[in-house]
Protein backbone atom coordinates (compact mmCIF):
# COMPACT_ATOMS: atom_id res chain seq x y z
CA UNK A 1 0.00 0.00 0.00
CA UNK A 2 1.50 3.54 -0.90
CA UNK A 3 2.36 6.45 1.44
CA UNK A 4 1.18 9.83 1.43
CA UNK A 5 1.94 12.94 2.78
CA UNK A 6 -1.42 15.12 3.77
CA UNK A 7 -1.31 18.61 4.65
CA UNK A 8 -4.16 20.06 7.52
CA UNK A 9 -5.79 23.10 6.12
CA UNK A 10 -6.73 23.98 9.41
CA UNK A 11 -3.56 23.34 11.67
CA UNK A 12 -0.60 22.99 9.05
CA UNK A 13 0.26 20.19 9.84
CA UNK A 14 2.11 17.29 8.02
CA UNK A 15 1.60 14.02 8.50
CA UNK A 16 2.03 10.61 6.17
CA UNK A 17 -0.74 7.61 5.56
CA UNK A 18 -0.61 4.65 4.36
CA UNK A 19 -3.97 4.08 1.86
CA UNK A 20 -5.34 2.71 -1.19
CA UNK A 21 -4.21 4.10 -4.86
CA UNK A 22 -8.41 4.45 -4.80
CA UNK A 23 -8.50 6.84 -1.70
CA UNK A 24 -5.11 8.71 -2.22
CA UNK A 25 -7.06 11.91 -3.05
CA UNK A 26 -9.95 11.61 -0.46
CA UNK A 27 -9.59 14.12 3.23
CA UNK A 28 -7.46 12.61 5.74
CA UNK A 29 -7.80 13.42 9.59
CA UNK A 30 -5.36 15.35 11.21
CA UNK A 31 -3.99 13.30 13.90
CA UNK A 32 -2.76 16.81 15.20
CA UNK A 33 -6.21 18.73 15.55
CA UNK A 34 -8.18 16.00 14.09
CA UNK A 35 -9.63 18.31 11.51
CA UNK A 36 -10.98 16.16 8.26
CA UNK A 37 -9.76 19.38 6.29
CA UNK A 38 -6.29 17.99 4.73
CA UNK A 39 -5.51 17.71 1.41
CA UNK A 40 -2.99 15.55 0.20
CA UNK A 41 0.58 17.21 -0.70
CA UNK A 42 3.50 16.66 -3.27
CA UNK A 43 6.32 14.42 -1.63
CA UNK A 44 9.28 15.62 -1.63
CA UNK A 45 10.95 11.76 -2.29
CA UNK A 46 12.91 10.66 -4.91
CA UNK A 47 13.50 6.76 -5.44
CA UNK A 48 16.96 5.98 -6.71
CA UNK A 49 18.30 2.36 -7.90
CA UNK A 50 22.16 0.94 -7.53
CA UNK A 51 23.08 -1.02 -10.50
CA UNK A 52 25.94 -3.86 -10.51
CA UNK A 53 28.66 -1.90 -10.86
CA UNK A 54 27.21 0.40 -7.51
CA UNK A 55 26.33 3.45 -9.82
CA UNK A 56 23.44 5.19 -8.65
CA UNK A 57 20.45 6.43 -10.94
CA UNK A 58 16.99 7.58 -11.10
CA UNK A 59 13.69 5.93 -11.37
CA UNK A 60 10.67 7.01 -13.02
CA UNK A 61 12.13 10.16 -14.37
CA UNK A 62 13.58 11.76 -10.76
CA UNK A 63 11.93 13.89 -8.11
CA UNK A 64 9.22 16.66 -7.82
CA UNK A 65 12.42 19.18 -8.41
CA UNK A 66 13.19 20.60 -11.80
CA UNK A 67 16.88 20.33 -11.15
CA UNK A 68 16.74 16.82 -10.25
CA UNK A 69 20.55 14.75 -9.98
CA UNK A 70 20.70 11.16 -8.47
CA UNK A 71 22.33 12.89 -5.03
CA UNK A 72 20.63 15.67 -4.60
CA UNK A 73 18.21 18.60 -6.12
CA UNK A 74 20.21 21.36 -7.88
CA UNK A 75 17.32 23.94 -7.26
CA UNK A 76 16.53 23.68 -3.74
CA UNK A 77 19.47 21.24 -2.19
CA UNK A 78 16.91 18.38 -1.24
Amino acid sequence: MPLYEYRCQDCQATFDLLRPFSRADEPADCPNCHSNDSKRAMSRCAALSRGADGSTSSVGGGGGCAGFSASSCASCGH
